[in-house]
């Protein structure tokens, strides 16, 4: 079995052309080498188009509620006012490193740079 590693993957689009009856063999062989059949998959941003243009705070509402935590109790947690956490969730306020640092910290996000 493969071993999964830290870096995020990156999308690639493969086109093949060959005979039809081999197409769930190749499909096979792809994701033996990790490859992962995305067809009939669709983009977040299609799915979910209310949050587009503002990732960031989608991203930062979603770990704050993965860790079930309000908006208050992070506040306290990281020293950064509830009112900017709700800024900053609607897009209002801009997170900057350092903020983003002690955020991903708080919630147990492995890469700061996730709300940036």
């Amino acid at each position: 079995m493969l071993e999964h590693t830290k870096a995020n993957p990156i999308d690639v689009t493969l086109t093949f052309t060959g005979p039809g009856d081999m197409k769930h063999k190749a499909i096979k062989l792809m994701q033996s080498i990790g490859f992962i059949d995305n067809q009939g998959v669709i983009s977040w941003r299609v799915a979910f188009p209310e949050f587009a243009g503002d990732e960031m705070g989608a991203i930062l509402k979603a770990a704050r509620l993965r860790e079930e935590l309000t908006q208050k109790q992070l506040s306290e947690k990281t020293g950064i006012p509830q009112r900017h956490i709700s800024e900053m969730e609607t897009g209002k306020r801009h997170l900057g490193r350092k903020r983003a640092e002690i955020l991903a910290q708080a919630l147990n996000v492995s890469d700061y740079r996730i709300f940036l």
